[in-house]
């Protein structure tokens, strides 16, 4: 095996492209060859913060959770054969614990999260040419679906996540805060589920204008027209926050009619926030949280290996994972970028 890399964290804008051997493989695991990867908000948050939410780097940490690639060896009993390629779930469950046995393995009490900083030692994620993990998470995709689809896997199964959340579609009006990836596909998450139409409101033109192309009945600039939803009123049903921002989450709730229905998708800054909790109260909101995802990844996987969800829309631009360092930077210009996509080097 030819040497390895990894994409690694060593502090705030610190990332570099250093070699990384896996060591031995552990028995239970296989190993991955990487293939293609999604730069994730999280990712960004790590680059930017050495944090991402209540989540603080101690140590070096290798980033990147949407993740696919091909089998390249094998230490367990398993149905996977090397070669096989597939797209990589990122969360290994324990399968033990109480929240796993009532079927909410993301709450798992014993999780192991690739790329992250929720325990220490940290989790060591997928921005590697070659990484570990045990067969549950390695889904086989077919021969038509590229790596770049396959890794979007992870966080299209975090927006039907997010829509399970939302509850019953049918007859009822939504609207989407932020149209990043994760905004983006809760449009087309929603719409996979049957939802006759869904709008979208964000501070950028062109994801707006991606959104309106994936399907959004109506969208909302609001750096060129600020009071635009003010003016549209508590006129939706159910409001998905997907922007991350305290403004995004107040306006979530502003746009919610009452009794509506607010999924906070969006990963809002450490500590306190201001939040407008009497139109929670007077409005009678459900505030619902959702974080992750449990069997949504397999239909993650089911819904794109079928065409039905068309991920590799958002596909913006794609580097080879050499330069994670400079598809980090970019990722941050929204005005250009909707999803940049790490690649194997040739």
């Amino acid at each position: 095996m030819k040497a390895g890399y990894a994409a690694t964290l060593f502090g705030p804008e610190d990332l570099r492209y250093v070699p990384h051997d896996p060591g031995v493989l552990a028995p239970g695991m296989v190993r991955v060859e990487f293939g293609a990867a999604g730069i994730c908000g999280s990712d960004m948050h790590y680059f930017r913060h050495a944090r991402s939410g209540d989540f603080k780097m101690t140590s070096p940490l290798i980033l990147g959770h949407e993740i696919a690639g091909t089998v390249a060896k094998i230490n367990a009993e398993t149905n996977l054969k090397v070669g096989q390629r597939v797209a990589v779930n990122p969360s290994r469950w324990c399968g033990r614990c109480p929240a796993c046995k009532a079927g909410r393995e993301n709450h798992c009490e014993n999780i192991y999260f690739m790329g992250s900083a929720s325990k220490t030692p940290h989790m060591q994620g997928g921005f590697a040419t070659h990484f570990d993990a045990v067969p549950a998470q390695c889904v086989p995709i077919p021969d038509h679906v590229s790596f770049r689809a396959a890794a979007l896997a992870e966080p299209l199964a975090v927006c039907l996540h997010a829509v399970k959340r939302g509850g019953d579609l049918k007859g009822r009006s939504m609207l989407v805060i932020g149209a990043g990836p994760i905004g983006l596909l809760t449009l087309l998450g929603a719409k996979a589920a049957g939802a006759g139409s869904v709008s979208v409101a964000d501070l950028a033109a062109a994801p707006l204008a991606l959104a309106a192309r994936l399907g959004a009945q109506e969208t909302f600039d609001l750096s060129a027209d600020p009071e635009a939803l003010k003016r549209k009123g508590a006129a939706h049903d159910l409001v998905f926050e997907a922007s991350g921002s305290p403004q995004g989450l107040a306006s979530a709730i502003g746009a919610a009619k009452k009794a509506g229905i607010v999924v906070q998708i969006g990963n809002q800054p450490s500590g306190d926030i201001p939040f407008p909790a009497n139109q929670v109260m007077s409005k009678e909101i459900d505030l619902r949280g959702t974080f992750r995802f449990g069997s949504e990844f397999m239909d993650a996987v089911r819904l794109i290996s079928e065409g039905k969800v068309p991920v590799e829309d958002l596909i913006t631009a794609e580097l080879p994972l050499s330069e994670a360092p400079r598809g980090l930077r970019l990722a941050f210009d929204r005005s250009r970028q909707v999803k940049v996509i790490l690649t194997a080097n040739i």
